[in-house]
């Protein structure tokens, strides 16, 4: 048994995990937790995220020797990357960029992006207003001028390193094309930074890896 125990599925937020522990070399074995059937409120995963949400970790070697649990997906990233030494820069100026684009996947890419799907993909049949997917594609479209200036002229989110800053970001745009299909309405080709970056991600065999962990690009198709 490896010391890391994931717990996910192949949505944005989950498929991280395994894209970050292929990168990291960290062994570990996967759990699917079938959030369409409920799995996430068994008991067994309460107890290891009492949010009841993927993606989740136990790390059965963790502080102390201890075993530890971990939920939130840039809780976990930061977790592995202290625990492998990979991915989170030792430059100081570097380190704090990178948690500053992951503390804004978490509050702004992360949900602006799935309220925006909600409504386009799901809320149409409980509301029949344009307000608020309009009003959410609007914040999508904000974010990603945000995103695509940021990779001007750089490979990834922090200079030419890549980092959990990409991992926690780059699945979420993947999700608007892929699952959402909302390609045309936000205008995704029309940022050359972003598709430039999406295709350096996925040409990464350790990234391919991960995310053939769940099949997450598999899901629209």
């Amino acid at each position: 048994m490896a010391d890391i125990q994931l717990y996910s599925l192949g949505s944005p937020n989950g498929i991280k995990i395994p894209v970050a522990l292929e990168e990291m070399a960290l062994a570990y074995d996967v759990h699917t937790v079938d959030i369409l059937k409920g799995e996430q409120f068994s008991q067994q995963f309460t107890q290891i995220n009492p949010n009841q949400k993927i993606p989740a970790i136990v790390d059965l070697n963790g502080p102390n020797g201890t075993e530890h649990p971990i939920m939130e997906s840039g809780a976990i990233l930061l977790y592995l990357a202290g625990k492998s030494g990979k991915l989170l820069s030792q430059d100081a100026v570097k380190r704090s960029e990178t948690m500053q684009w992951l503390f804004f996947q978490a509050s702004a890419v992360g949900p602006m992006f799935g309220a925006f799907g909600h409504f386009h993909t799901y809320g149409k049949d409980n509301c029949d207003h344009p307000y608020p997917e309009q009003r959410f594609a609007n914040e999508s479209k904000r974010i990603l001028r945000i995103v695509d200036e940021q990779l001007n002229g750089q490979d990834y989110l922090i200079a030419d390193e890549y980092s959990i800053a990409d991992i926690s970001v780059f699945p979420w745009v993947i999700w608007l094309d892929m699952f959402y299909q909302a390609s045309d309405l936000l205008g995704l080709d029309s940022y050359q930074n972003i598709n430039r970056w999406l295709a350096r991600c996925l040409n990464r065999p350790a990234t391919k890896r991960g995310l053939d962990v769940y099949s997450f690009l598999e899901i629209g198709k």
